[in-house]
């Protein structure tokens, strides 16, 4: 049975109340000592938004804990840091349509110049050039989980010629999903591959240089997943050669050192990972906390999980 939860900051808690009356809510970053509560006590975290990652050791001091939710829709080091008597809760579907919005824009920008524009208007250049369109694009989609299927419906009306990949071979109600070991294959024939991937051990490095190499010459490689799903010296040797072109919301590492050479990189356009930082964002993760209250005062097992812990 779950009581009490830690809020990671006081607008998320003060958005959270009142509290459903069996459950305890109480504010703790995971930095330092929680206050007002013993570690015991404890038995479900929410991670903090930013940087959660450099918090997760605290989550082994908590001999009760039953369940962690994460606002991210990645848990990279999450079960690692619990272990597999602990449930793990995503925020699926919080960041879907922000991280699809920026996957579309990345990708236009890329392919129509904007960015090229941008830099132009600053030195007065007025550079007429006929580019690609997104239209007709042979677009590789790897992930075809709730942010790759908002990616796919968003590129139907740009009338690309998609081809999807999962972890596995199999069809579904849009038609093939192919197998991640087909990768190189089909990296021959794309001219856009889209990285929207969770980051697992059999995720890390998936587009390696194997298939990095096999693209097309011009060809983009846009990542909206996490920096480690693509190889980043192998990304970063073919696009600084000229060879290949990227448009990245996540690198490993982050942030991207000073004097990195994807920098200065003309074929490289860059945001700093905020695919799902948007005005979009508390109102869904206040949502999905507030149900999944609910859910656990009812005795229910929470959404969302990527490990069932005690809810097995």
């Amino acid at each position: 049975m779950i009581r009490t939860i830690t809020i990671p900051d006081a607008p998320l808690l003060e958005a959270l109340r009142p509290a459903p009356e069996t459950l305890r809510l109480v504010e703790w970053n995971l930095r330092g000592d929680p206050v007002g509560v013993d570690r015991d006590d404890i038995d479900a975290v929410i991670l903090p938004y930013i940087d959660a990652g450099s918090v997760l050791a605290s989550l082994s001091l908590l001999p009760n804990l039953k369940l962690v939710q994460t606002q991210t829709t990645g848990y990279d080091g999450v079960r690692e840091a619990v272990g597999e008597h602990v449930a793990v809760a995503t925020a699926s579907g919080v960041h879907a349509a922000a991280t699809a919005e920026l996957a579309i824009g990345l990708m236009l920008a890329s392919l129509r110049g904007i960015d090229v524009a941008a830099r132009d208007q600053h030195d007065g250049v007025w550079r007429a050039e006929r580019r690609l369109s997104l239209a007709d694009r042979r677009v590789l989609l790897v992930g075809v989980g709730g942010i790759g299927g908002e990616i796919a419906k968003r590129l139907e009306p740009f009338e690309v010629e998609l081809t999807r990949v999962g972890s596995s071979a199999r069809d579904d109600e849009h038609g093939h999903i192919h197998g991640a070991e087909e990768l190189p294959a089909l990296a021959a024939n794309a001219e856009v591959v889209v990285v929207i991937t969770p980051l697992t051990e059999a995720t890390r490095n998936l587009i390696d240089a194997t298939v990095l190499a096999a693209l097309p010459d011009g060809a983009l490689v846009v990542n909206v997943a996490r920096g480690p799903v693509v190889d980043s010296a192998a990304l970063t040797a073919e696009v600084v050669s000229g060879r290949l072109k990227c448009a990245i919301d996540v690198f490993d590492p982050e942030p991207i050192p000073a004097g990195h050479p994807l920098w200065t990189a003309k074929n490289a356009l860059i945001t700093p990972h905020i695919g799902g930082n948007t005005s979009a964002f508390e109102p869904r993760i206040r949502r999905l906390i507030r149900e999944q209250l609910a859910i656990l005062e009812a005795g229910g097992t929470p959404k969302n999980l990527v490990q069932p812990g005690p809810f097995a």
